[in-house]
């Protein structure tokens, strides 16, 4: 059994696009049209034939008050791995990420935390 594909609720398929690519630095996998949404997955350049990352509609009502509600608790909906946390976070600062939680020390990992602009909180983590 592997892990191949994973998700995350957005608002806006096109605006967490824009997001994930140009500011995150993903790149697109699929697009595929499905009526109203679109199948619509991202791959870290560093790994083009890796773990898939779905911006998945949130237009169902569960999902949307499923990713409010662990937004406003400030849960994070996924978490990215970066190899040195405090350059990713001056590099995201630099493009205008507002984080909510700085690169800190927990335990053995040092995280930080930030909003994606369609409604998630995102993890970044530092073995």
């Amino acid at each position: 059994m592997k892990i191949t594909l994973t998700s995350v609720f957005v608002s806006d398929q096109e605006k967490a696009l824009q997001f994930y690519t140009e500011v995150l630095g993903f790149i697109k996998k699929n697009e595929i049209p499905l009526g109203e949404f679109k199948w619509l997955t991202l791959v870290s350049p560093a790994l083009p034939d890796g773990v898939e990352l779905l911006l998945e509609p949130n237009n169902n009502p569960a999902a949307s008050n499923y990713q409010k509600a662990i937004f406003e608790q400030g849960i994070p909906a996924t978490a990215f791995y970066v190899d040195d946390i405090d350059e990713e976070y001056k590099r995201l600062l630099s493009l205008g990420v507002s984080f909510v939680t700085p690169p800190t020390e927990a335990g053995p990992v040092k995280i930080a935390v930030f909003n994606d602009t369609c409604g998630n909180l995102i993890q970044i983590y530092q073995m």
